[in-house]
């Protein structure tokens, strides 16, 4: 066991994986000399050179368009964008070639690609630095959508990633990069794609959360727990596919649940996991689902992000109306 950042188990994850397959290699602005914007490659291009840490021009369309041609070709690309708000030039590439490739070939060829990028707000960030849109993701179909909170689930999911024969759009929590550690194996392993986590055991309500704001969810748990109140905590993990099985066996434990998301209200992953939870579990339920989430603004910029992040603050107060 080593006591690791999601920063440093996310480079020990593609460092093992390029060490392991030689079909695996790194794309991407920066990555190679500089070591990724955030440091994830650090080390990477002086262990596996050029040839497997290319350093790309700066066009994300083309990123992911040359990762679908070498998934193509036999390898095993992970793409970076440097940011979440940077993804969207690429979109092309993502929604018409990465995630139809199986779909077009009735099923003879599939693509293998990660493509990576930090997303969220809270760290007084610029334009376009700051997007929390995996709702677009998980609305394409052929898209698997991954979003660890944890060092541990970091290493695990991307490993699985990687090794997944479909694209997988895997964005990483940027704010928490390096706000916490905990020990993480040091030899390699998997966390299934598609499978929740129950951080925490409850019977009086459900919150569920992902990547940035599952720490919001831990803090209100904190506060309850002087209260005696009992709150079941899952952290998703996998946007897409969804585990439903562990949401809808918490929501018809509890009979109550709290979903909490930093992307826009209107039409998002909450709203759909709202949805899911009335059509399988009505009658289970002793209160409507709620949502707390960001507002269907673009995201503000410095310390006006403040205001529209979930914070704990709001998600205890929508945890007291499920309750009331």
């Amino acid at each position: 066991m080593a006591l690791l950042t999601i920063a440093e188990a996310l480079n020990q994850a593609l460092l093992q994986e390029m060490t392991n397959d030689n079909r695996v290699m790194i794309l991407g602005e920066d990555v190679g000399q500089d070591g990724g914007v955030f440091r994830i490659t650090d080390g990477l291009l002086q262990k596996f050179g050029e040839e497997r840490v290319a350093d790309t021009p700066i066009s994300e369309s083309g990123i992911v368009g040359a990762a679908i041609g070498l998934a193509a070709a036999g390898m095993r690309p992970v793409a970076e964008i440097q940011f979440d708000g940077f993804v969207y030039p690429a979109f092309d590439q993502l929604i018409c070639h990465a995630a139809r490739m199986r779909n077009r070939s009735r099923g003879k060829y599939s693509c293998p690609i990660v493509v990576r990028f930090p997303y969220s707000g809270g760290v007084r960030a610029l334009e376009h630095h700051s997007e929390s849109m995996e709702v677009l993701y998980i609305h394409t179909p052929g898209l698997k959508v991954v979003c660890p909170s944890t060092p541990y689930d970091a290493k695990g999911l991307l490993i699985a990633a990687i090794r997944c024969p479909d694209p997988v759009i895997f964005m990483e929590p940027k704010r928490l990069y390096r706000s916490l550690k905990e020990d993480v194996p040091e030899e390699s392993y998997e966390i299934p794609l598609g499978q929740a986590r129950v951080m925490i055991e409850g019977t009086d309500a459900t919150v569920i959360a992902w990547g940035s704001m599952v720490p919001i969810a831990l803090k209100a748990q904190a506060s309850f727990a002087k209260e005696n109140v009992s709150l079941e905590i899952i952290d998703l993990r996998t946007l897409s596919p969804l585990d439903t099985e562990t949401i809808l066996n918490s929501v018809k434990k509890t009979g109550r649940c709290v979903v909490i998301q930093e992307g826009p209200r209107t039409c998002g992953l909450a709203a759909e996991i709202s949805a899911l939870i009335m059509e399988k579990a009505l009658f289970d339920l002793k209160s409507p689902v709620e949502r707390v989430t960001g507002f269907d603004v673009i995201p503000p910029l410095l310390q006006a992000e403040d205001f529209n992040i979930p914070d704990d603050k709001r998600l205890i107060a929508g945890i007291r109306k499920v309750l009331a």
